[in-house]
């Protein structure tokens, strides 16, 4: 009756101290700047983690963009730069929101799709499998 307890104290805290799942992440307010001439894509959205655990996003692709990279933009030294990042944590019940100067996707290479006015798929994936389906709208340079 003992191992019993004890297994049932070692499955419950498993299961709390497990990450959240993509069914406890949303997305809202997904957009891409489409710029000319084949440029690449700026993406921007807000990030929800309703879930008790942290989630990590380590990914994503699209159908419109020959390639997706999580990129951030910061100050070093009065200059901006843009690095790409392996990982983006999102807190348990947490937002983190993709905006220009901070964490944006970088959609490499474009394609016809990326015009303004239409929507595009997006598919986010996280450190643990799970994946997440969402439609960006795309809008022009001034982002509108």
């Amino acid at each position: 009756m003992r191992f019993a307890g004890l297994l049932s104290v070692a499955i419950i805290a498993a299961a709390l101290a497990a990450p959240a799942s993509a069914a406890e992440v949303s997305v809202s307010d997904g957009w891409f700047r489409a710029l000319p001439a084949g440029l690449p894509a700026g993406g921007y959205f807000k990030l929800h983690n309703d879930g008790n655990a942290p989630v990590t996003l380590v990914g994503a692709s699209s159908s419109a963009c020959g390639m997706v990279m999580l990129h951030e933009s910061m100050s070093m030294g009065g200059t901006e730069q843009m690095m790409m990042v392996d990982k983006v944590p999102v807190p348990a019940h947490g937002v983190l929101e993709f905006k220009p100067g901070a964490y944006h996707l970088m959609c490499m290479k474009p394609t016809a799709a990326m015009k303004p006015g239409a929507k595009v798929p997006v598919v986010l994936e996280f450190a643990d499998g799970d994946k997440l389906g969402v439609n960006f709208a795309v809008k022009n340079a001034k982002g509108q």
